[in-house]
Formats: structure tokens, C-alpha cells, sequence
């Protein structure tokens, strides 16, 4: 290998962002930092992670509360990282103390995170931090999207990322070199802060899984971002003159499927290891089913009235309803375990209440029976199904023509026995994902919401299934096709 050449870099910069727990992904990108730490030398390769690195979809992730994620870091050498959303709303304050307290080797950069008891930062989190490398200083500040009411559930306030990062500008511009911003915002504030703030060298994006293939460079700062799920991984080679006091750029994405069984051993043998320690744990029983209960994603099935129901008890609502896209196999007879409900149900989404009118409910019940919505594929917001699928409700007996014209199907609605009135407000069990604008777009119209944090639906599922009462009222009809 012949990476040094007379106009060798000063440093190359290795990024990755938003890998989601492809894991083999990961090891790849770890074989490749060791080659160029080798042909370069560690001194002149600087690494970064720009967040969501963790996905609890993943078995290893999930059963290990994603110190399987740090692991990789660990292995890999990174130098820094920041959180991303998976990180921060899916997991609590106690396992991230774990992650990035006691396990982590790297620090975790991020200056707009704040715990609301002491509106400080944990000690594991610093807002930005100076790193050298070849005798250059690379100021590096970390930002992550403020979803300021879910984190607040969860003992975080969250400020506005922006005016942070133009602080933290400002504190370290005259004294470094290179001055990076690991952003985990998504391109539209990338761009925004690139526009509005000055003395940015670089920003590392991430948060929408945008992939600039090459740097987007707006006034003095570049934009760089790999994309997503660890298909690339992103090289800024750099250079710095000293006479202008500058840094030149130069980026690309490099991508990880042409590395196909490079993986570093070192993070191979880790995820195999926490893989079977996953299993291991996931192998708890939660429930012992006497009979199946079917999952249909596009008609009413057992499954989906099950979690519906759930839904409207967990809130204390007078109506459930969720997407039976949320559950992705039904259940055999038998032991269920936590795997099994990780298996069948493996998005991070949380449940919710509000308020909706009839007629918004009489609106998207319409729409669940129509195929341009149950076929709707969906991508992002938590969801980790394939597509949306009808409407799963409880509390609710709806009748309808099938044969009838679409958004005039359903004949009547009885909401607890009584008839559904358009103009009346009621109280919704449903889903986070929702209010959001996905899918049953309808349901994001919704008043007085309140999200419950850090419970996921799985957890909703598991209660139901304890619960034989819950398992035979899930088998009544509340689609009467007529």
C-alpha cells in the first residue's frame, strides 16, 4: 500500500455517522482506521462518530443496553464521538452513565445536553474539547437535535444547538488550528449554521442520513456527511498552511459493501460474543401463550387488537390505536420470550396520549382501508417495520362496505357502545411515531399530548400478554365488514 505521497496530508479525518447498529459495518470501518493508522501513523489519523451509532433493533445492542456499540468504538480507536437521538431517547440516564462513563475510551462531546436537576452536564460529557494530532489542534464541538419534550421525560433539557455552538465558537476559535463541529442535527441547521456562524471550518452532519459524496462548501466551512447504516465511511483529508494560518480540504465517502470480509477480527470477535451473551438474556420467558395469536398487517388480526388495547390501558384512554405495521410476525403457542417480543416488535417507539376529534379518528380509519396506506412503506421516526399496515384499534366497533368508495367505506362507529360524533373530543392511547406527521397523518393534529418515556410498545405488549383476560378480549371483532 502506497497512501504517502510527496503532498501527503497533514492528518486524515475518518468519520462515520448514523450506523444503527450494522455492526459488520462497523468492523469494516474499523479494518480500514487500522490500514490508514498504519500507512499514515496514528498521529496524522484523526477519528470521529457523529451519533445514532447505537439502534436497539440490533440483538446485541438491545440486550447489552449498547455497550456492545461502545465496545466497537473502543476497538476501532475513535477518537471522539457525540450522541445521537438513538442514543439519547432510548436509552436511560443510568445505562449512558454506563456507556459513556465507565466504558467508553473516547470522550462524548455534545454542548447542548444538560441534566434538569442540576442543569449541568454529566461528568462523561463535555461540550467541546481540543484534540492534537501532527502538531495541529483540532477544536472539536458536538451538537445533537433537541427533541426538547422527549428528552425532558427522561431527566435531559435539551437547548437550542445553535446558539451553543456559536458559544463554544467563540471560546476556542483563537486557539486552535481546525476547528470541526460533529453535528448531529441534519443538513437543513448544517447549512444554517455554516450561513450564520462564522469561524467553522467543518461540519460532520448526520441525523437525516444525507450523503455528500463530496464536501458542500458554503462561504469558508465544508459540509461533510457518509450517509447511513455504515455504507460509507467519510474521508476528509487536510492540510494545513502555515503561512496562511488555513486548512485545505478534501472529502470523499468511501464505500464499506467493496470491504466485504475486511472486518477487523478484534470487532468480529466482539460482536459474536455479545451476540450469544444477547441471546443469553433475551431468552427470558415473559409469557406462555395456550394458543397462537395471528398477525395480519393489513386486516384486523389478534396480535394488533392486543397492543391497541394495550395502548388504551397504558394511557388511561378511551380509545387504541396503533399501525399493525408496528409488529412484524404473530406469536406460536407456547413460551414467549423477551427475544421473541424484541423479534416481533423491535422499534424504539414510545407510547402516547391525546386528544382527537371524531372526525380526525372517522378520517383515518378511512384511510386504514385503503392499500396506498396498509403497503405504505415508512423509513425513520423509530420505525423498524416495513410498512405502515391498517389501523389496529380497541374501544372502537366500525362497519363498513369494503366494496363502497374509498374514504366512504365505513357505515358507523361505535365508540364504547356509543355512536362517534364528529365534532366530540376524545382521549387516544397511540403511538409517538404519529404525532410526528407519519403515516396516519391525521393523528398528528392531536391536542394535550403526553408521551410516556422511557416504556416502549414491546413493554406495552409484554403487560398484555400477562393478562389473559387482554388475550381472549383481543380476538373480538372491532372491523365488522358488512
Amino acid at each position: 500500500m502506497n497512501e504517502i505521497a510527496t503532498d501527503a496530508p497533514d492528518v486524515v479525518l475518518l468519520h462515520s455517522n448514523d450506523i444503527h447498529s450494522r455492526l459488520e459495518q462497523a468492523a469494516r470501518m474499523a479494518a480500514y482506521i487500522e490500514e490508514i493508522r498504519r500507512s499514515h501513523g496514528a498521529d496524522h489519523v484523526l477519528t470521529l462518530d457523529i451519533g445514532d451509532h447505537m439502534d436497539r433493533m440490533r440483538v446485541e445492542t438491545e440486550a447489552s443496553d449498547g455497550l456492545a456499540n461502545i465496545a466497537l468504538l473502543n476497538a476501532a480507536g475513535y477518537d471522539a464521538a457525540t450522541i445521537g437521538n438513538n442514543e439519547g431517547l432510548t436509552f436511560t440516564k443510568e445505562q449512558l452513565d454506563e456507556a459513556y462513563g465507565v466504558q467508553a475510551q473516547f470522550p462524548l462531546v455534545c454542548a447542548n445536553f444538560f441534566l434538569s436537576e442540576t442543569m449541568q452536564r454529566p461528568a462523561w460529557m463535555v461540550p467541546s474539547i481540543v484534540i492534537n494530532k501532527a502538531g495541529l489542534r483540532f477544536g472539536l464541538i458536538g451538537v445533537s437535535a433537541a427533541f426538547k419534550e422527549f428528552y425532558k421525560l427522561l431527566g435531559w433539557e435539551a437547548s437550542d444547538p445553535l446558539p451553543e455552538v456559536a458559544k463554544q465558537v467563540q471560546q476556542l476559535r483563537a486557539n486552535v488550528d481546525v476547528l470541526i463541529i460533529m453535528s448531529h442535527l441534519g443538513l437543513p441547521l448544517d447549512r444554517r449554521m455554516a450561513q450564520e456562524i462564522d469561524g467553522i471550518d467543518l461540519i460532520l452532519g448526520g441525523h437525516t442520513h444525507h450523503l455528500l459524496e463530496e464536501a458542500e462548501v458554503i462561504g469558508s466551512t465544508h459540509l461533510c456527511a457518509a450517509g447511513k447504516f455504515g455504507e460509507y465511511m467519510g474521508r476528509v483529508e487536510i492540510w494545513f498552511d502555515a503561512k496562511t494560518k488555513r486548512p485545505r480540504f478534501k472529502a470523499i465517502c468511501l464505500p464499506m459493501e467493496a470491504r466485504a470480509g475486511l472486518e477487523q477480527p478484534e470487532a468480529t470477535a466482539i460482536i459474536g460474543s455479545f451476540k450469544t451473551e444477547g441471546e443469553r438474556r433475551l431468552s427470558r420467558v415473559v409469557a406462555t401463550l395456550d394458543a397462537p395469536l395471528a398477525l395480519a398487517p393489513d386486516r384486523e388480526s389478534p396480535l394488533g387488537n392486543l397492543l391497541a388495547a394495550g395502548l388504551r390501558r397504558w394511557t388511561n384512554a378511551e380509545i387504541g390505536i396503533v399501525n399493525a405495521g408496528q409488529l412484524l410476525r404473530s406469536l406460536a403457542a407456547g413460551e414467549v420470550t423477551a427475544g421473541d417480543l424484541h423479534a416481533l416488535c423491535p422499534s424504539p417507539i414510545n407510547p402516547c396520549r391525546m386528544k382527537l376529534t371524531g372526525k380526525m379518528i372517522r378520517m383515518s380509519l378511512e384511510e386504514a382501508l385503503l392499500p396506498e396506506y396498509i403497503d405504505k412503506p415508512i423509513r425513520g421516526f423509530g420505525f423498524r417495520g416495513l410498512v405502515l399496515g391498517t389501523l389496529a384499534v380497541d374501544g372502537l366497533a366500525i362497519e363498513y362496505v369494503p366494496d363502497n368508495p374509498d374514504l366512504g367505506k365505513i357505515m358507523s362507529i361505535l365508540v364504547n357502545g356509543e355512536p362517534l360524533q364528529d365534532d366530540q373530543m376524545y382521549v387516544v392511547g397511540t403511538i409517538d411515531m404519529f404525532t410526528f406527521g407519519v403515516g396516519y397523518e391525521k393523528i398528528k393534529n392531536g391536542l394535550d399530548i403526553d408521551y410516556y418515556l422511557p416504556e416502549f410498545i414491546r413493554g406495552v405488549l409484554e403487560h398484555e400478554l400477562q393478562d389473559q383476560g387482554a388475550i381472549a378480549d383481543s380476538h373480538h371483532t372491532r372491523w365488522l365488514a358488512i
